[in-house]
């Protein structure tokens, strides 16, 4: 316990850019280990690009489908691994903050160094790490650069910053989402909040391309924060939303939205259904889209009156929140992607957790659509596990 103290001393004291390096030092120091190396996930969620401080040959970086590292990042397991003839071990380590799956810690332990108990040491400084990332992303750019296998177009560095995080896990809940293009989105995107009664939860669509479209959804993102950051209600939220989009536009521009706020205690959920974002359910066998009564968009017209309607869900329903960009696809021929094949695609993803589960729609998106689309698309699944009092009720 002792050593571990040391290496969470020695990283919670290193500059901002320099945790990894504090790390390896700390865990030579103490464990022996002769190499550590930490991998992040890029925007796209497809490699794991390693991470240094002084920068990285983007050849370097690894698959997450067929590789040891890859596949400790798919399952989030620690895994270990020969790593030669003389007997040392690797052992790849989930970097994971409240379900948001940043990457993958590498530690090499020579054989008569990897002792019972080393391996929770080691996961331990993972976690570590993880939230010092965390809190140093607000002080370096370093993380950040590592993530990128090209560059951000404006717009979408403009969405990814204004993200909550790609994935989050509480009692009641888990979360997981993804844009694409990821190097190139601009008007989808997502948000949450939760306090100790209820989870807030927004998804959104801003019109138009480019930077016009990301300022637009920028807009609308913060104003429904801040109506949120007040205590209202869901309805009154959309409502200061509108008015401030409409007071920016005039009604020139506007933003689909699905709002939600889910009462963690009961599971049940008032909604407003302002636009284009579909939701979707799996209930058991039962794959069915939710229904909701639409109302207008934000921002088309003036003070807009909005009214929050209700539904339940129930332990072990998915939500899946998908835009347009994800229905309304076509492929080459002209083929909608459509409600039978977003049925298939929840279907063949029950299996998967909720982090896992938009990276493989939209995958399966790929594979229809025209391949020179660059429509935005944006899939959010929630699985609900309801308070524990609550659940098999």
């Amino acid at each position: 316990m002792t050593l571990s103290c040391d290496v969470e001393r020695a990283v919670r004291a290193a500059a901002p850019h320099a945790l990894v390096d504090a790390l390896r030092a700390a865990l030579a120091a103490a464990y022996g280990a002769t190499a550590v190396h930490l991998f992040l996930a890029d925007y796209g969620g497809t490699v794991l690009r390693p991470f240094s401080s002084l920068g990285e040959d983007p050849a370097a970086a690894l698959s997450i489908s067929n590789t040891p590292e890859g596949r400790a990042f798919g399952s989030q397991e620690r895994h270990e691994r020969q790593a030669g003839q003389d007997g040392a071990v690797d052992h790849h380590l989930p970097v994971t903050v409240r379900g948001e799956r940043l990457g993958i810690l590498t530690v090499r332990l020579p054989a008569d160094r990897n002792l019972p108990g080393v391996a929770d040491d080691l996961a331990h400084a993972a976690d570590l790490l993880g939230h010092e990332i965390f809190v140093a992303e607000r002080d370096t750019d370093v993380y950040q650069r590592a993530r990128r296998t090209t560059r951000l177009t404006l717009a979408a560095e403009m969405q990814w910053q204004l993200l909550p995080a790609r994935a989050c896990v509480a009692e009641e809940y888990a979360i997981g989402a993804q844009l694409e293009p990821a190097y190139a989105i601009h008007g989808d995107n997502y948000d949450w909040a939760a306090d100790a009664d209820e989870l807030t939860l927004a998804v959104t669509n801003g019109m138009g391309t480019g930077i016009e479209a990301s300022l637009l959804s920028h807009l609308a993102v913060n104003a429904l924060r801040n109506a949120r950051r007040a205590g209202i209600g869901i309805a009154d939220q959309a409502a200061l939303a509108d008015q401030a989009l409409y007071a920016q536009y005039r009604g020139s521009a506007y933003v689909s939205t699905l709002l939600l706020r889910f009462r963690l205690a009961t599971g049940r959920v008032e909604v407003v259904d302002a636009g284009s974002p579909q939701l979707w359910r799996r209930r058991g066998r039962t794959i069915d889209r939710v229904p909701l009564e639409p109302q207008l968009p934000l921002g088309m017209f003036e003070e807009t009156q909005y009214v929050a309607q209700e539904f339940e869900v129930l332990p072990g329903d998915r939500l899946l929140f998908v835009s347009d960009g994800v229905y309304a696809a076509v492929s080459p021929p002209g083929e909608e992607y459509g409600e039978h094949a977003l049925a298939r695609a929840i279907h063949a993803t029950s299996l998967l957790p909720a982090a896992g589960v938009p990276r493989a729609v939209l995958r399966d998106l790929a594979e229809h659509r025209d391949a020179e689309s660059m429509d935005d698309a944006l899939v959010l699944c929630l699985d609900w596990f309801g308070k524990a009092g609550h659940r098999g009720r």
